[in-house]
């Protein structure tokens, strides 16, 4: 059921809103990585200067976003994010739904994301939509506490790129 839903892009005015929506999402899994998540550290109002957000409102209440940055033969989906209080609805695929449709507009054939190893739910959700393990590192960024701490690089290849 659509609640009134609607897609807007972001603002400066949005960055704490931005930040407390990657809060909510992001605190479940530091007991599983043993840190902050890396979305958890950003500077949101440096980022929503930088990258493309949009945000899936539900009534009034944010719930979901999505940030993009186009590089020259790819989208990066920089951070997908649902409050846990609309988890399950579909917003996350609405949302990767519409960076398939920002990379073709841009004409870019190739989207790629990274998530952590741990974040198996995420892995099935990113396979099920078409995206593939490219490689795997180990995360040597601030706060490493694991030996475990393994990032996924997924890309998936799109084919109704703008020529």
């Amino acid at each position: 059921m659509d609640e009134g839903v609607a897609i807007r892009r972001a603002g400066p005015a949005d960055a704490e809103a931005i930040r407390a929506l990657v809060a909510a999402a992001y605190t479940k899994w530091i007991p599983l990585i043993g840190r902050l998540p890396t979305p958890m550290r950003a500077d949101y109002a440096e980022s929503v200067l930088a990258h493309r957000f949009d945000l899936l409102q539900a009534g009034a209440d944010l719930a979901a976003l999505i940030e993009t940055k186009a590089e020259a033969d790819h989208l990066l989906i920089v951070n997908v994010a649902v409050h846990p209080a609309f988890q399950g609805r579909g917003f996350g695929t609405r949302l990767l739904g519409l960076a398939e449709a920002i990379a073709a507009e841009a004409g870019l054939a190739r989207l790629r994301l990274y998530t952590n190893r741990k974040y198996v739910a995420n892995l099935r959700l990113y396979g099920a939509l078409g995206y593939r393990v490219e490689r795997e590192e180990p995360y040597d960024g601030p706060g490493r506490t694991r030996d475990d701490d393994v990032i996924v690089h997924m890309v998936k290849e799109i084919d109704h790129a703008a020529p």
